[in-house]
Order: C-alpha cells, then sequence, then structure tokens
C-alpha cells in the first residue's frame, strides 16, 4: 500500500472509532479522496491549494453538479486537516485546503402545484369512502391550509386546538412553538374527522395523537401518508411525481405570496428561523411574472 493510501485510510479509521461515522459515510469519503489522488498523480498529502483549484475546475469541466464538487471538496477539507493537526510534526505546517472558495450551489426551486392542482387533489380526497376517506380530507385540508412540514402535521396532539380557537399550536425545529390559523374548509373537515378518529385508535397510548395508528409511534406514518398522496394524485389525474406531502407546503406558501402575503407572515407560519428560507419561493414568483409578461403583455413579441 503507497504512503498516501495508508494516509486516506488512517483518516478513515479516525471518522469511525472517535466520530461513529456509517459505512456508507466512510465508503463515500474514501471514493472521493482515491478519485483525487487519481486526479494530482502524486502524493495526496503533498497536494497543494493550485491542485484542489485545478481538481475542482475539472469537475466543473466534467460536468460534476456543484452540489458533488462540493461534497468532495469537504471531504478533502476534513482530511488535510486531520493531516495538519496529526501531523504537522513530521509531515506539513499548512493546510492546502483552507483557501479554498466552495462550488456555489444552486438551491433548487421545489416543484410548485398550481392552485388548479390542489383543487383537483382536494376534489378527488372526497371521492374515497369511509372513514379513511374522511381522515384523508382532513390530513389534506390541513396542510393546505397551515403548510406544516410532514412530521408536524402527523404528530399533532388530539385534541389539535386550542379553546374553541381556528389555531392549531405546532411544536417545530428546535422545539419552538407557533400558532397557525385553519381556514374554514380544515376547520369543517376537522370537525367530520373527529367523528370517525376512534376508529382509529388501537391502543389507549395512542389516543394522545390526531391522527392514530398501529404504527410503532402511535401515529399515522409519514411513508403510509406518502403513499396516500400518490395515490390522491392519480385519483386526481395528476402526475404523482410531482405531488408528495411536501409540495402541499410548497404550494401553501407561494399561493400566499401570489395573493399578496406578507413574506414576514408566510416565514413565522412555516417555522423558519430565517427569512432567506422563506425568500425562496419569491424566486418562483419572479419567475411566474416574467413568464406572465412573455404571455400577455401586448409589446412581449
Amino acid at each position: 500500500m503507497s504512503q498516501s493510501l495508508q494516509y486516506v485510510d488512517n483518516f478513515l479509521e479516525m471518522l469511525a472509532v472517535e466520530r461513529g461515522a456509517a459505512q456508507n459515510t466512510l465508503d463515500s469519503y474514501g471514493r472521493d479522496l482515491r478519485h483525487f489522488t487519481d486526479f494530482v498523480g502524486s502524493a495526496i498529502a503533498d497536494a497543494a491549494s493550485d491542485d484542489i483549484r485545478s481538481y475542482l475546475a475539472y469537475l466543473e469541466r466534467e460536468g460534476m453538479a456543484p452540489s458533488t464538487s462540493a461534497r468532495r471538496l469537504s471531504a478533502l477539507r476534513q482530511f488535510f486537516r486531520f493531516l495538519h493537526a496529526e501531523h504537522a510534526n513530521d509531515m506539513r505546517g499548512d493546510d492546502p485546503s483552507s483557501d479554498i472558495d466552495s462550488p456555489r450551489r444552486v438551491r433548487p426551486l421545489p416543484k410548485v402545484l398550481t392552485e388548479a392542482e390542489v383543487e383537483q387533489l382536494l376534489q378527488a380526497a372526497t371521492t374515497f369512502k369511509g372513514a379513511e376517506g374522511i381522515r384523508l380530507i382532513a390530513l389534506m385540508e390541513l396542510l393546505y391550509a397551515t403548510g406544516l412540514r410532514v412530521s408536524e402535521l402527523l404528530m399533532l396532539p388530539y385534541p389539535p386546538l386550542q379553546s374553541d380557537r381556528a389555531f392549531v399550536v405546532v411544536k417545530g425545529k428546535g422545539g419552538r412553538e407557533r400558532m397557525v390559523p385553519l381556514s374554514e374548509p380544515a376547520m369543517k373537515a376537522l370537525q367530520a374527522y373527529d367523528g370517525v378518529r376512534a376508529r382509529f385508535v388501537r391502543r389507549q397510548e395512542d389516543a394522545s395523537w390526531l391522527f392514530p395508528s398501529r404504527s410503532k409511534g402511535g401515529h399515522l406514518t409519514r411513508q403510509r401518508f406518502s403513499q396516500l398522496v400518490k395515490e390522491l394524485a392519480k385519483a386526481a389525474e395528476i402526475d404523482p411525481s410531482k405531488v408528495s406531502p411536501h409540495s402541499l407546503r410548497h404550494a401553501f406558501a407561494s399561493h400566499l405570496l401570489a395573493n399578496g402575503a406578507d413574506l414576514r407572515a408566510v416565514q413565522q407560519m412555516l417555522g423558519h428561523a430565517d427569512i432567506s428560507t422563506t425568500q425562496i419561493y419569491t424566486h418562483i414568483l419572479q419567475e411566474r411574472l416574467q413568464e406572465l409578461i412573455k404571455t400577455s403583455h401586448p409589446l412581449a413579441e
């Protein structure tokens, strides 16, 4: 084994022993570091900053996604920090990755359902019969009315409302609580569901959830809800790849902003800690406005 690969193996061993890295993580780091070693054609431990820049430029020319290049740079950074910390006395006293800028990562815009498509989904939900159909309507109306994360929706406590007010109190990321108002259709769907909810309570300990089930956690699972949403998309004759529980959250935000809602208010309802996370939806609106100009302005041609 070459000295370079020995250093790589030592680094991977450190990740496994000291940081408890999963095998998939170790395999990924190993592939990335060996790929860089093949590129530089010399001892990886002797690589300079220019070698790393040349490598990133090569990845870009090869059409590598910025996210993948950023991941590989992250592997290199951690490796060289390890060498610098563990072997500074006998190898090198610098970190060649310290002044390398990360590849610019373009955040993909979420797929957004149109208002008409959401209406199709809600209408299709009414064709599902029995208690499960009533529950599905409640799930969809609540999700579109509140923009909750899927885990927040499925882990709502019972009863979900505070006294007689049309608000749900949601515990989001970091244990932060927020109040989200309900629409009238969502309130009616909840009232209808309340009449059949007892049929889903299999064990007494599950009764504390709004959407109880026989799952290990005692509430409806993300996997089962995702399956239901895919079935609903087929019934609504909408491409199932376009529809997911999370796409309803995106629809909630983008439709509110498209109809004049304040960005800060949408941020609060979504439970975003940083306004920059919510601002991604303004890009969606900008695209729509540009398309509107192209198709509707009399001088567009």
